[in-house]
């Protein structure tokens, strides 16, 4: 199953739930696909959607993925990679309405220039790079929240020890 996460922003993200929705139809994507659409005003038509999901739906879905396709929302990028999902990360853009700025450009091209995912852009061929992710080496993410929290601590010790 493709699970697609478009977030809780307040804004619609209806060209990318649009785009599957047409693959879908066409039969260019076989795969059941679940989509959690947030506040998008397009609803599917070939595939089940929720406007939301509860942390453990979201969670279960996500388990249950073969694939992620999201929006740049570095929280959904960064639970895919803890869950190793292959993910193709599309970013929303400003001269749609899905966003105030194009920010999410960013986020996208940091993950994947780590090889962590992949990047849909405007006029790419989404069925090409779904099959693509499927087979694709993609890099562990390693959280170093851990060492964070190590060298806090560690900071803190010696302040202490030194007062």
């Amino acid at each position: 199953m493709i699970f697609i996460s478009l977030g809780t922003q307040k804004f619609q993200f209806n060209r990318l739930l649009k785009l599957v929705d047409d693959l879908k139809e066409e039969g260019l994507i076989k795969e059941e696909i679940f989509a959690q659409v947030g506040n998008s005003d397009y609803k599917p038509r070939n595939y089940q959607y929720l406007d939301f999901l509860s942390n453990e739906e979201f969670t279960k879905k996500m388990e249950e993925a073969s694939l992620i396709i999201s929006h740049s929302g570095v929280g959904t990028i960064l639970k895919a990679l803890n869950k190793d999902k292959p993910i193709i990360v599309a970013p929303r853009l400003a001269k749609f309405k899905e966003h105030v700025d194009d920010h999410q450009i960013e986020i996208a091209k940091a993950f994947s220039k780590k090889n962590f995912c992949f990047i849909y852009e405007e006029g790419d061929d989404l069925v090409s790079l779904i099959n693509k992710a499927k087979t694709h080496k993609f890099d562990k993410y390693v959280s170093s929240k851990d060492k964070v929290i190590a060298r806090l601590e560690d900071y803190l010790a010696r302040l202490e020890e030194s007062l």
